[in-house]
């Protein structure tokens, strides 16, 4: 499938959506169109596993007729006595198990024909892959979709033909297309996408624009002490501890394996439960194996995840890459005990006001002593005083930060403050901080403002060439002294001007231009005046 093909599928999908929803709101509806994109993602995969297993004992999907049958519901009926070693088989291949009666063709199959069972199956089928199609139980995964709502119905049989009618229609427009399993997650993408512009300020709960992802994965992959030298070949482990909808961390995978390399293992943290929902489908639509991930439900801010709060340090989880998009100036209660906390011992508390050096912290006390971090903030990280300019001061002191990067206003459906990316590392070679102010560098658009593939390009080299030259109005290394002479002040306008260079002026010409206008301003005055002398009215001076 082309790339056009895969947008036009999620822009077909979307259009769906958009009829379909009628008066619900758009997050509720959200839940039900991704999980249903997400069944057929699971049953497609899983059916073209068992074709291969099968081989030629597969049956021939033309020859069931229009029953309402599946090539695995026959041979399910036909070879009882094999199943479990069938299943059993599968788990170890694909991973997981869907049974016949929860494939999405069966679904769409009971949607067409208006059956009355096609609520409860549906119920069955997602209790079902919650606790049982997996090795890893993926409990509370459809915990948000409620299918006995009444936003789809006042009762059973309303609930039913709603659900009838958006499944048929979700069908019908994709039946046009060929989907493979790359072109429904990049569908996933493209409605999550589509839904974050809706949400206005919620969109920021689950939602990185790809723009910004590209720029956060294409730096954490590259070799963290020398970035000149490209991509790495392998990352143990990279580590989103506000993953929202998990896209951050996939785009890190796909910019690995696209440049040859792999990761061992992927984490994310999120504590809203819709959104974590969402990251954990949207990894498997992904094709990224249940035991190669694992997403957790939790408070970052808490550090309430066990597995985290080792206090073996030999123990101690550590990443390769940590990336994230943290809540802005996010208000939160530290506890009088978070001066001991080991992320914040050695830096201080961020205040109750904004807890932006809490979230950084948080993923530097995890990243490898050759790792890199880079975290989206608000520009005020770089100027704030009180407790936040006395852990800017020992995060510079110490050496951590690496690179600050000024971007663009309004790129984020949230909020349109202008943001930057610092980039950390527990040791780097330069004993320097780059500078880089891409914050001229982007298209205008009616609502979200854009950086294009060269913006995004330019803003990548410079991180990695480091260039020693600085570059006019757009990137300069400043030694550590300057920072210090500054009272570590990190706004960037400090360091690489922004202001617009002044034109040089061509003396002679503009002295003739004047010459030229005062000659014209005479000759007007005297017309002006001779008129004036006719009607016998006062001269002008």
């Amino acid at each position: 499938m082309t790339e056009n093909d895969q947008k036009q599928l999620g822009k077909t999908l979307w259009a769906v959506a958009d009829q379909l929803r009628g008066t619900m709101d758009a997050d509720d509806f959200r839940d039900y169109m991704l999980s249903f994109l997400f069944l057929r993602y699971l049953s497609d995969n899983y059916e073209a596993a068992a074709r291969k297993e099968l081989g030629s004992d597969y049956p021939d999907p033309n020859a069931i007729g229009n029953a309402g049958k599946t090539p695995l519901s026959v041979w399910y009926a036909e070879n009882a006595a094999d199943v479990a070693a069938f299943e059993q088989q599968m788990r170890r291949k694909a991973h997981y198990v869907i049974e016949p009666d929860f494939l999405w063709n069966h679904i769409v199959h009971l949607a067409k024909t208006q059956h009355g069972d096609l609520l409860t199956t549906l119920q069955r089928g997602f209790k079902y892959i919650e606790e049982q199609s997996f090795e890893s139980k993926f409990q509370g995964l459809f915990s948000e979709i409620n299918l006995a709502s009444d936003k789809l119905g006042r009762n059973y049989s309303d609930r039913n033909a709603k659900l009838c009618a958006i499944i048929s229609e979700i069908a019908r427009g994709m039946a046009r297309f060929s989907t493979d399993s790359d072109t429904l997650g990049d569908a996933y993408e493209y409605l999550i996408g589509q839904f974050a512009a809706g949400s206005g300020k919620k969109a920021g709960e689950f939602y990185t624009p790809q723009q910004i992802s590209n720029i956060l994965s294409a730096i954490v992959t590259l070799d963290s002490q020398e970035p000149k030298t490209g991509t790495r070949s392998k990352l143990d482990s990279v580590f989103d501890f506000a993953c929202g909808s998990g896209s951050l961390l996939l785009n890190v995978r796909h910019r690995m394996t696209a440049a040859g390399g792999s990761i061992g293992r992927i984490y994310g943290q999120e504590s809203n439960i819709t959104t974590y929902n969402l990251a954990r489908m949207n990894m498997l639509l992904h094709g990224v194996k249940d035991t190669e991930f694992e997403i957790y439900h939790g408070d970052t801010l808490k550090n309430d995840w066990d597995w985290l709060r080792e206090t073996n340090p030999a123990k101690k989880p550590q990443f390769d890459a940590v990336v994230a998009n943290p809540p802005f100036s996010y208000r939160w209660e530290p506890k009088d005990e978070a001066s001991q906390d080991p992320r914040f011992k050695n830096y201080g508390v961020a205040p109750k006001s904004a807890a932006d050096f809490a979230f950084l912290l948080h993923g530097l006390h995890y990243l490898k002593d050759d790792g890199v971090m880079a975290i989206i903030l608000p520009h005020g990280v770089l100027f704030r005083g009180g407790k936040e300019a006395d852990i800017r001061t020992k995060l510079l002191t110490d050496g951590h930060i690496d690179t600050v990067i000024g971007l663009p206003p309004n790129l984020f459906y949230s909020t349109g403050i202008p943001v930057c990316i610092l980039v950390l590392k527990k040791c780097k070679k330069p004993d320097d901080v780059l500078f880089i102010n891409a914050a001229e560098h982007f298209t205008k658009g009616k609502r979200q403002n854009q950086l294009g593939d060269s913006d995004i390009a330019r803003i990548v080299e410079t991180y990695q060439q480091r260039p020693e030259e600085p570059i006019e109005r757009y990137a300069r290394r400043v030694s550590m002294q300057e920072i210090i002479d500054n009272d570590y002040n990190l706004n960037i306008s400090r360091y690489v001007s922004t202001a617009g260079s002044e034109a040089d002026i061509d003396l002679a010409a503009t002295h003739a231009e004047l010459v030229k206008l005062d000659g014209e301003l005479r000759a007007a005055k005297n017309r002006h005046n001779a008129f004036l002398q006719e009607l016998g009215l006062p001269l002008l001076p």
